[in-house]
């Protein structure tokens, strides 16, 4: 073990960094000190290498608690930025711990499966150390956040607090709970896969790496493809092409969702409109808040990376350890649900989400239409497209792993392969809140086909941004023509004057594996529908 003492350039960084993500000045400096952390998993024994950041402060003064983060990219600059050296710098212990089979952790890496078990070993061993100051909390984003979940599937009776930002519970239903597969996954193990690889080559490889995957996404069989490119550096992978069934026994160890049933301890939510992991973010709020458990939750205007460079995030973060940690104040936050609503660009709060509603209901007409009214029974009776797998449709924005977000998406509107139905401009502001529904009439020429489905807003010029969206792989046996499918949650004001937008494709690419066959996709509505969205519009 060898410890250092943080330098004079560090310390300049971290307060400079630190004030602009929102932390109060600091109290003290700090060491690291390396360790390595014994496990045995069946008759398997290694180490977990790891770091501890000891506060410096007055013989006096004892630690504000500890803190505990386990992370799988690492234990270098970019990762203690956020989640160690701020807490150090202000009286906490922190443990950062390098997943299994990552940057010199012993075993090999098999991404969310071990996080349970290793987590827990971890707990005992910390358990043990003169440093530990005997309760102890948990923070971390992504990955980082999924390692808590799967900890509180057994929650430590010593620990006190969870911050979990940006983060699922259930992996394999992000990977596969559309029945397609989410292929961010595929560039993800690529990233993981050469992280740890270094020099220039490295460096330049780099910036290449989205059009590389992208000539991987694009051959067939897919599975094949996968395979053949990694070529047994991401075994893990190569089992996830071949199974879409998130029931499978292999998956079990991904689904942390026994957590949202037994965690009983203080714990902040933070997620974005526009992360990926949104939808369970909601859910986990949803769950914890019916158990009347102590759980806030504060969405904004943020995508997968953003929400960590927030000066909110930080602040309500550190305030939460402060709290329920250090237990050194009390708690100022106003209301347990924090969100940001798009479109009026303001933040708004309240007991619990989603705030009162009523439905708004847009049906889908003839001529490109969305209206209020009923279509009459004489309308035309339906609306096609075709979708092609040689020109499919393309993602524009939307929840993604890197990047996404609001996109203008007034050229999707104008594909061949993509339906559009569009509202009158508005005469009034219209605000949204929690998730939209969407009934359809549908039928297809071919049983085994994909729905991409959105809301947009379309401005006084004719320009088009997304809302919210979903993606599903309908059964290919299907009982009768009615589909209800349901939209990620949102909080979104239409400006008075704009309109609102409705986009049907068969595909988001590359976003989602896409099916393999033509299909020609048909819309009923008038006497043979009817077809429509229900907006959740907020009471006033």
């Amino acid at each position: 073990m060898s410890t250092t003492q943080r330098g004079y350039v560090g310390a300049l960084i971290d307060r400079l960094g630190h004030n602009y993500l929102g932390f109060p000045p600091e109290r003290c400096s700090y060491t690291v000190t390396g360790v390595r952390i014994p496990i045995t998993d069946g008759d398997e024994e290694f180490e977990l290498v790891a770091d501890v950041y000891k506060p410096v402060l007055p013989q006096d003064e004892q630690p504000a608690g500890t803190l505990l983060v386990r992370s799988p990219y690492g234990r270098g600059p970019m990762l203690s930025f956020g989640f160690a050296r701020p807490y150090a710098a202000r009286g906490y212990v922190v443990l950062a711990v390098s997943s299994r089979g990552t940057f010199g952790s012993g075993s090999t890496f098999d991404p969310w499966r071990n996080e349970e078990h290793d987590g827990h070993a971890v707990v005992d061993w910390m358990r043990k150390q003169d440093w530990y100051t005997g309760s102890f909390g948990t923070l971390g984003a992504s990955y980082l956040g999924f390692v808590q979940w799967a900890l509180l599937k057994n929650p430590p009776s010593d620990m006190v607090a969870a911050v979990i930002q940006c983060a699922p519970h259930h992996f394999s239903k992000q990977m596969w709970g559309t029945g397609s597969l989410a292929l961010e996954v595929i560039e993800w193990g690529e990233h993981v896969a050469h992280q740890e690889d270094s020099g220039l080559s490295h460096f330049l490889d780099a910036f290449k790496s989205k059009k590389r995957m992208r000539a991987v996404l694009d051959r067939t069989p897919l599975a094949e493809s996968v395979k053949t490119h990694f070529n047994g550096s991401a075994p893990w992978l190569d089992y996830v092409v071949d199974h879409p069934d998130v029931a499978n026994l292999h998956y079990e160890q991904m689904n942390a969702s026994e957590a949202l049933e037994r965690a009983d301890i203080p714990i902040l939510l933070i997620s974005g409109w526009d992360d990926l992991f949104a939808s369970q973010s909601l859910e986990q709020y949803a769950r914890l808040s019916e158990r009347k458990t102590n759980v806030a939750f504060t969405i904004g205007p943020w995508n997968h990376m953003q929400s960590g460079m927030d000066a909110k995030t930080g602040e309500q973060t550190f305030d939460w350890l402060q709290v329920h940690v250090a237990k050194r104040k009390t708690s100022t936050r106003k209301a347990p649900v924090q969100y940001f609503v798009t479109g009026a660009q303001e933040w708004r709060e309240g007991p619990t989400w989603p705030p009162p509603t009523k439905h708004q209901t847009f049906y889908v007409h003839s001529e490109s239409r969305l209206d209020s009214n009923v279509p009459a029974s004489d309308e035309k009776s339906s609306s096609t497209f075709i979708f092609d797998p040689k020109t499919p449709t393309p993602t524009m924005g939307g929840n993604l792993l890197m990047g996404g977000g609001s996109a203008n998406d007034t050229a999707l509107a104008s594909r061949p392969d993509v339906l559009t139905f569009t509202t009158k401009p508005l005469e009034d502001n219209l605000e949204i809140c929690g998730p939209i529904t969407v009934e359809l009439s549908h039928s297809s020429d071919n049983p085994s086909v994909d729905l991409f489905v959105r809301i947009s807003e379309v401005n006084a010029k004719g320009i088009s941004h997304s809302v919210t969206d979903t993606y599903s792989r309908l059964p290919p046996r299907r009982d009768d023509q009615s589909i209800t499918l349901q939209l990620r949650d949102c909080a979104h004001r239409f400006a008075k004057g704009s309109r609102v937008r409705f986009i049907l494709a068969g595909a988001s690419y590359p976003q989602y594996a896409m099916p393999l066959e033509k299909a020609t996709h048909t819309i009923h509505h008038g006497r043979n529908g009817p077809s429509k969205i229900l907006l959740p519009a907020v009471v006033i």
